[in-house]
């Protein structure tokens, strides 16, 4: 059989992959029978492509993906493993990732993950030691062959390459500009770090799933393959994404409306939710994605349903569904003009008011004097060869302790920058990466590529306040320098700086700012 990487790079068909949630406890629990028994009968299934097994879903704590994953690859099914940063540092990812080498598995999905939920004893402590753009990199790395050769060792060491093949996932269902053009501007840097496929974000509106492919063709991105979510709903479930509880997906008025009207049938909406499925199914079928990825579903009569549905619609109705597919918010914000004729988007004009404000590019609140005197500060103190830059070289390098730089320096800067930024002495600054907005004091998962795909209206999924990426976006759009937003290589921080001066680590090259991240090799597996 066709692996997936063959069938998305080669096959001009479109694919169907089906999302396994893990349960909590081993496969022999009674809960986890139903998972296995629709595992075994997707295994049986010729029509689906492959079979996508989540990673602690929602940040609760479940049975390994591979647990689930080896029966069906035993049968010969492509398998995809969701691999979060949520839970394990870099080591332990690392250590994950070369696990899933050995047992076989070589398609992942490559997520950050949901903030962790409570677990045994309460809520869990996440982890975000890095998050997805770093563990593409990594993988990327492993697949060129892992470097680990150290400063004492005579002879170069370079480990056997991986056969990763990673994908990534993306959304631009979200409320604001400063929310949708960051998330696609770090598709772009996932795709930089070496995602080979992506995954779009659970959504409801076909202009806005027309805009995604029509951005990346636009971007020069068109040969990446682009997979479409379809979750089958439920009144149930609708509820639950009401309540913004799953960081990033939404309902709107009117589709939850609608909902609530089909839950008084008698089947409880269940043969309107497949069909509504099956309609999102063609949609992307006829946008020109990859294929399809059918989430909500929990037994195979409903995947059965829903592709046969599918298949007995006429090559053109998608267009019809689109136009009435479009349960987006009011005020929403959309990059391309709509097209009448379609009512999808026209990838030839901006929206106006998008394009409008490209011209006028107004300073929002997040303009502050704070954001326009650090970055006075920061240019004056830290261009190479010019300013400050040759003098605080200098006095570093012959300091006592060249980690802290010169006495008193070290303390002086902790003060500024904890009093302006809220610092936590990390070491390895990202304030100059994110228009000066500090990761780790103001961002929950610690985001130094791009914003996560959890914001709720803009808001941080954790925290009530306005997410970092969508700040730093409105500082660098007044500027007209927006497409810089994720400009700087790729961030790994090194925790053994937490504690030294900052300024010391990069006026001497230590931090990551002087650390360049292989980009993966051309046709690197």
């Amino acid at each position: 059989m066709s692996t997936l990487r063959e069938k998305l790079e080669q096959s001009p068909d479109f694919l169907v992959g089906v999302e396994l949630v893990s349960t909590r406890g081993t496969v022999g629990e009674p809960r986890a029978a139903k998972t296995v028994v629709f595992a075994r009968d997707l295994a049986g299934n010729p029509r689906i492509d492959w079979v996508s097994i989540t990673d602690n879903a929602g940040g609760n704590p479940t049975l390994a993906a591979p647990a689930l994953g080896g029966p069906l690859r035993d049968a010969g099914r492509e398998v995809v493993i969701h691999l979060s940063c949520k839970d394990f540092n870099r080591n332990g990812l690392e250590s994950e990732a070369w696990r899933l080498a050995g047992e076989g598995f070589r398609n992942l999905l490559v997520l950050t993950g949901d903030y962790a939920g409570a677990g045994i004893g309460g809520g869990a402590k996440p982890v975000f030691d890095i998050d997805s753009v770093g563990l593409l990199s990594v993988l990327g790395r492993m697949n060129a062959g892992l470097d680990v050769t150290r400063a004492t060792a005579r002879q170069p060491a370079r480990l056997e390459p991986t056969q990763f093949f990673p994908g990534a996932a993306v959304t631009n269902f979200k409320l604001h500009e400063n929310e949708v053009i960051p998330q696609l501007l770090k598709m772009e840097r996932k795709i930089a770090a070496g995602a080979r496929f992506l995954i779009n974000q659970i959504g409801y509106d076909a202009r806005k799933s027309h805009e995604l492919i029509a951005w990346m063709q636009r971007r020069g991105h068109g040969a990446v393959p682009l997979i479409g979510n379809a979750y089958v709903l439920t009144p149930g479930v609708a509820r639950l994404f009401r309540t913004q509880r799953i960081p990033g997906v939404v309902i709107s008025d009117e589709l939850a409306a609608v909902c609530a009207r089909h839950e008084s049938s008698p089947d409880k909406g269940r043969a309107f939710f497949l069909e509504l499925a099956a309609r999102q199914v063609a949609i992307y079928r006829g946008l020109g994605y990859r294929g399809a990825y059918l989430g909500g579903v929990h037994q195979a009569a409903d995947v059965e349903r829903v592709l046969e549905i599918e298949r007995g619609f006429a090559p053109g109705d998608w267009r019809q569904f689109a136009r009435e597919f479009r349960y987006s918010r009011p005020g929403e914000f959309f990059v391309f003009a709509e097209d009448p004729a379609t009512g999808l988007a026209d990838p030839t004009r901006l929206h106006p008011d998008y394009e409008a404000s490209l011209r006028t590019r107004p300073a929002t609140r997040n303009v502050t004097f704070s954001y326009r005197f650090s970055k006075f500060t920061h240019g004056l103190m830290f261009t190479p060869g010019k300013g400050l830059w040759n003098l605080g070289a200098k006095l570093c390098a012959s300091a006592k302790d060249p980690m802290q730089g010169p006495p008193l320096m070290h303390p002086v800067e902790h003060l500024g920058k904890s009093l302006m930024f809220g610092c936590k002495d990390c070491g390895d600054c990202s304030l100059p990466d994110i228009a000066f907005l500090c990761p780790e004091s103001s961002c929950a998962k610690n985001q130094r590529n791009g914003p996560c795909g959890g914001t709720r209206d803009g808001k941080c999924e954790v925290d009530d306040f306005e997410c970092i990426w969508a700040r730093a976006y409105d500082r660098l759009k007044h500027e007209g320098r927006e497409e810089e937003l994720l400009a700087h290589t790729p961030v790994i921080q090194d925790q053994n700086l937490r504690g030294t001066s900052s300024w010391a680590n990069t006026w001497l090259g230590r931090d990551h700012l002087a650390k360049k991240i292989p980009a993966p090799l051309p046709g690197a597996k």
